[in-house]
Formats: C-alpha cells, structure tokens, sequence
C-alpha cells in the first residue's frame, strides 16, 4: 500500500491524540487532525485526504453537516463515521449521505479500527 493521508474530525482532544498517535505508527498512514470542524472543512477544500475520519456528535456542527459538505466537495471521498451514540436513524443517515462505514467508540480495540481502514482504502 503507498503512503495514504487520514483526516480525524473530532471534538475530543482525547481521541485526536490517541487516534493521531496509533494512526501515525503506521509508516503507510499520514495523520492530520482537527477538532473543529468549521477549520476542517476549510482545510479539506485545499487538501487531499485518502480516508476522512469523522465523529458525528460535535457542538460546533454535528458530523452529518460535515459528511454533506465533503461530499459537495468530493463525492468519492471515503468517511468512516464514528459515535458512541449509535442510532439507527444515525447510521442510515450517514450510509443515504455517503458515509463508508462507521465504527463504534469507545473503539473495541486500535487494532481492530486500523484493520477496518486499511479495509475502506483498499476498496
């Protein structure tokens, strides 16, 4: 696999480094976080992201609003959406806006998540 770039969306410090610390390990992975959504998307309109990393509960604008404005961006974009509020509504939601896949936090296992990405990009 060539090196691929990872965007982490998230309002919780915790997760941005815990994510952006593991993720980073991987000699394959480059890691850009962002705990503003509003500063994500700006960045994301001037940068490539192979795998969008997205939390969909965020006070400053929740992460289904940021799915729809990637997509606007660039429609193939691939976004895993992660909650620990699981909803069907939710979900469904995100799948009908083009999210990717979705994962569970708190996360079952790194390990398990870094599988799953590695899954997402090689599709």
């Amino acid at each position: 696999m060539s090196k691929k770039s990872i965007l982490i969306i998230d309002d919780e410090p915790e997760i941005l480094n815990l994510l952006s610390r593991f993720l980073g390990k991987n000699p394959n992975f480059t890691v850009a976080t962002f705990s503003n959504p509003v500063s994500a998307i700006s960045n994301f309109e001037s940068t490539d992201y192979d795998l969008v990393l997205l939390d969909i509960m965020m006070p400053q604008m929740n992460g289904l609003e940021v799915l729809e404005r990637i997509k606007a961006k660039k429609e193939d974009q691939k976004v895993v959406m992660m909650t620990a509020y699981s909803t069907l509504d939710k979900v469904l939601k995100s799948h009908k806006e083009g999210a990717t896949n979705y994962v569970m936090k708190p996360f079952s296992s790194l390990e398990a998540l870094e599988k799953k990405i590695i899954e997402v990009l090689e599709h």
